[in-house]
């Protein structure tokens, strides 16, 4: 049928074809991003949970796809570079007016390297730097709504409380936003200035997850830039304001790659990065895009990143991250870069009985999970192509010998078939060793924080050591390490049967059977791998995960449905309630 058709209409064709499918996944991701409000507003988390889901599948729907659309029309010229140079032109014509271009781009990206399963990037059928110099329709309203700063701040915050179409009332919002105020004053006392706010900025649109709602903003006060996050709860009784941060690390956190992803309607992305970039400095663009749920333009974003930090760092080197070496995964990094690559191993030593599908299905159910703040958000990437001489000579042995089904060189350049991206921290137990007594306390007690935080959302470890976990910047546990990873329900959880004697417990080998999925909460205690001040600070703090009823009542409560909040911000951003 369309094999007559010259290669410019055939172009046109393939490029109508792509930016309908990409018009239709915009409408479908916004439309499931618009049900958070009705969501927030009905307290149905559950639902909340689904549309999360189903947001996250939803890209990869559309490029299938997109992908056999694409495969019929072009039938046998659908690997014809020269085709897809001029479907590219004029796609590119297509997009110029979109609010959304960069967005859109990627989009195009994501069909092209689908079918010609691209290695490193092709400047002819990709775009690899966007086209377009300055963002479009720049006479657009902003992202923000500005407030003039008023005599009472508590004035000023319940104007800004009540123009947000939250659709339920507050409890009591002059009582919320005296608290706010309240700590909004002490906070710009404490900066040094007089008090006095010139205005307040906030994003326009509410950003809703899991059983939270934030408002988003920045405070100008004299010549200092405030960041602004008011956090809100849906109580029986109403809505509430629960938290206020105006400190950048308190709201970096809130936005961290160990969260899940925010639903927030926006037309503009990059004005919306630009605003929160404004608030979070140190934020990379890449993850801001991520913490939106435009991953896929996040990837790029990132891998744009790496690219010139190679072309200016032409001295940094990929080499073996610091800790004990990982018994599935090969881990590597710059030293310059804060971010990590993972490798799977070709093969696994004992005792690991698992295979690379199980690996990657355990990384793919992260990807999908409630993170809840603790576990390490991980970009999948393929085919990622680098110079050779960007690795260490130490890191191009352990690759060829440990890796070679995923790593091959050619022509002075090292391909990765497929690799795992995730930010640097520093591995839990190179942290102990190096910390003073008091933050190792902390952190020993945020260890147990974090296991329990994980239980509550479902997820159980596997390998509860101290090498699988990492501390943030932030000094926040986190666990990293998936290949033992599993749904806590999925999991036995059983005491240790009594032993007739002596003999049973010296012996190598359980006197008991113990099937693949059984748990046994007492034996923890022979892995915490903590010296002894540092153990008995664990055990007062979390004796209890080291009981049988603990993880029980945690399964009992997800199957109930009873799903927690867990707090993205700490106690002392809370403000008080009546």
């Amino acid at each position: 049928m369309y094999a007559t058709l010259t290669e410019k209409r055939i172009a046109t064709l393939a490029a109508n074809v792509i930016y309908e499918a990409l018009n239709t996944y915009h409408a479908r991701y916004k439309g499931i991003t618009q049900r958070a409000k009705l969501r927030f507003k009905n307290r149905d988390w559950q639902s909340m949970q689904r549309d999360a889901a189903e947001r996250l599948n939803l890209y990869k729907d559309v490029v299938d796809h997109i992908e056999r659309r694409i495969k019929y029309l072009l039938a046998g010229r659908a690997q014809n570079k020269q085709v897809w140079e001029h479907i590219k032109a004029t796609y590119s014509g297509m997009i110029a007016g979109n609010d959304d271009r960069e967005l859109a781009e990627t989009f195009f990206n994501s069909i092209t390297r689908r079918i010609f399963a691209t290695v490193g990037v092709d400047i002819k059928i990709e775009f690899v730097n966007t086209y377009f110099d300055s963002p479009p329709n720049q006479f657009s309203a902003p992202v923000f709504h500005t407030y003039a700063g008023q005599e009472s701040t508590a004035e000023l915050i319940e104007q800004i409380l009540i123009c947000y179409p939250l659709m339920v009332p507050f409890q009591n919002a002059a009582h919320d936003a005296a608290q706010v105020a309240a700590k909004i004053d002490r906070h710009l006392q404490d900066l040094e200035t007089t008090g006095t706010i010139d205005r307040i900025e906030m994003v326009r649109n509410v950003f809703y997850r899991g059983m939270g709602a934030y408002l988003i903003g920045r405070i100008y006060a004299e010549s200092q830039l405030v960041p602004l996050a008011i956090a809100l709860l849906h109580l029986p009784d109403g809505i509430v304001v629960d938290a206020v941060l105006l400190d950048e690390d308190d709201v970096s956190i809130l936005f961290s790659f160990t969260r899940s992803y925010f639903h927030v309607v926006v037309d503009r992305p990059c004005d919306l990065i630009n605003f929160l970039s404004s608030i979070l400095p140190r934020k990379r663009i890449a993850e801001l895009y991520i913490s939106m749920g435009f991953t896929k333009h996040g990837k790029t974003e990132i891998y744009r990143e790496l690219l010139d930090h190679l072309t200016v760092c032409y001295e940094d080197r990929f080499d073996i991250s610091p800790g004990k070496p990982g018994m599935v995964m090969i881990v590597f990094n710059m030293p310059d870069y804060d971010l990590v690559f993972k490798l799977i191993r070709d093969r696994f030593e004992e005792p690991k009985n698992t295979t690379r599908r199980e690996v990657m299905e355990k990384y793919d159910l992260v990807f999908r999970h409630d993170r809840a703040g603790r576990l390490v958000d991980a970009q999948s990437f393929e085919h990622l192509k680098f110079d050779a001489c960007c690795f260490s000579e130490q890191l191009l042995a352990e690759l060829k010998q440990e890796a070679g089904s995923t790593v091959r060189i050619k022509n002075d350049h090292l391909i990765v078939d497929h690799a795992y991206v995730e930010r640097r921290v520093t591995p839990l137990d190179v942290f102990l060793a190096r910390a003073d007594d008091l933050a190792a306390r902390k952190i020993v007690i945020d260890w147990g924080n974090t296991i329990k935080d994980l239980a509550v959302s479902n997820i159980f470890p596997g390998d509860i050591l101290l090498k699988n976990f990492g501390v943030t910047r932030h000094g926040r546990v986190v666990f990293y390490d998936y290949d033992e990873l599993c749904p806590l329900t999925s999991c036995n959880i059983r005491k240790l049967p009594e032993s007739a004697g002596y003999d049973d417990e010296m012996a190598s080998e359980p006197w008991f059977f113990v099937d693949k999925n059984d748990v046994f909460p007492q034996e923890f205690r022979n892995f915490l791998g903590l010296p002894e001040p540092l153990r008995e600070v664990f055990l007062q703090h979390h004796a209890d995960l080291l009981e049988v009823d603990f993880w029980l009542r945690a399964q009992q409560a997800i199957q109930a449905g009873n799903l927690p909040h867990i707090y993205p911000y700490a106690r002392s951003c809370r403000i008080e309630r009546k």
